[in-house]
């Protein structure tokens, strides 16, 4: 049964035996999504033991936490920065990296070390008003919180923290090592639906039309991409993206927030409609929403390894292609063929 936004609370309006019932219904909602949304949130204490990839390359590098404050929003932007050690010595490639809903700068490490060991630096940025401090507080106002977070107020504060956080990186000394032609934006689930913004997408809200494009971002990797909720035809919002993007999803790829859940059905909508010179979809036959954080509640162990290491080699190959290197993703599809279920290229 799918719960409609908010709608638990019409329950505490009626009498007192329903009353009763209702709260043994939302703390069953509860005790769901909080096993669900769990998952997904990464500390540095709890980090598998996977979280440097077999396949990772031979470049050392180093792990920096950065404490900024844009001022003009009076908000918080820490981050952390994953930089190989070849940056020192010339220009490198950057990601900039969005985590999803209830996460932090902690979380998906296992990218950050996998494209340093390959020398690609990536900022892993945490967004306070939709970090892993939903956590804190009354657990009955769980639900509210994480409703509030997926708004669009935080939506958009997530994108101006993109934006910001490079800003900040390309002004500080290491500004000067990054390839400006190669910054990539990436994001898991509410991450991907930043990165999205960040890529071009326009958004009509009462009759004005919303856009966040940074200039800067060269390609797009998007993985758990969420539906534009509300909006019915997702083509004049991401049509107009015009860099290349890399969709990533599973056939089990489901969002449980009451309110604001979808499907494998929304990734393939929103892969359909994205605009671009070139696109790729891979869908992986296994794995849950969560399976590609660092966090293993709702599959196997073989599956998390197998789909966070392919993953892993899917973004370099994507990477590489994009910026020169031709066939690169062929190889990795063939590479991988028996784990999805559905590999898609368009030009």
């Amino acid at each position: 049964m799918k719960l409609k936004h908010l709608s638990l609370l019409s329950l505490f309006r009626r009498p007192t035996r329903l009353r009763i019932g209702a709260l043994v219904l939302v703390g069953a909602v509860l005790a769901s999504m909080s096993a669900w949304l769990s998952a997904s949130v990464d500390s540095a204490a709890a980090v598998s033991s996977h979280a440097v990839s077999a396949t990772a390359g031979q470049e050392r590098f180093t792990v920096t936490d950065l404490e900024w404050t844009d001022t003009a929003r009076a908000r918080r932007v820490p981050a952390r920065l994953f930089w190989p050690d070849s940056a020192d010595r010339g220009k490198v490639p950057l990601i900039v990296f969005s985590h999803g809903i209830g996460s932090s700068r902690d979380g998906y490490s296992y990218l950050g070390r996998y494209w340093a060991s390959h020398g690609i630096a990536s900022l892993h940025l945490q967004h306070v008003g939709s970090d892993r401090a939903l956590w804190q507080g009354n657990v009955f106002s769980l639900v509210s919180r994480f409703q509030r977070a997926a708004g669009d107020q935080e939506a958009i504060a997530r994108v101006h923290d993109l934006s910001f956080a490079l800003d900040r990186l390309l002004q500080s000394g290491r500004g000067t090592h990054i390839a400006r032609d190669r910054i990539v934006a990436a994001g898991h689930s509410y991450g991907a639906n930043t990165t999205l913004l960040a890529a071009g997408a326009k958004v009509l809200r009462n009759g004005h039309l919303l856009q966040f494009r940074d200039p800067r971002l060269r390609a797009a990797i998007l993985i758990s991409a969420p539906p534009f909720y509300g909006e019915k035809d997702f083509a004049p919002i991401l049509s107009g993206i015009g860099i290349p993007t890399l969709h990533v999803t599973t056939t089990d790829d489901v969002i449980r927030i009451p309110g604001f859940g979808s499907g494998l059905e929304d990734r393939l909508k929103i892969f359909d409609a994205t605009g671009g010179p070139f696109k790729a979809l891979a869908v992986y036959k296994q794995g849950s929403h969560n399976v590609f954080t660092e966090r293993r509640y709702f599959d196997s162990l073989e599956v998390a390894t197998e789909v966070k290491t392919a993953t892993e080699g899917l973004s370099l190959a994507f990477l590489d292609q994009v910026f020169g290197q031709a066939d690169t993703l062929e190889l990795w599809e063939r590479k991988h063929r028996a784990l999805f279920s559905e590999y898609v290229e368009r030009r």
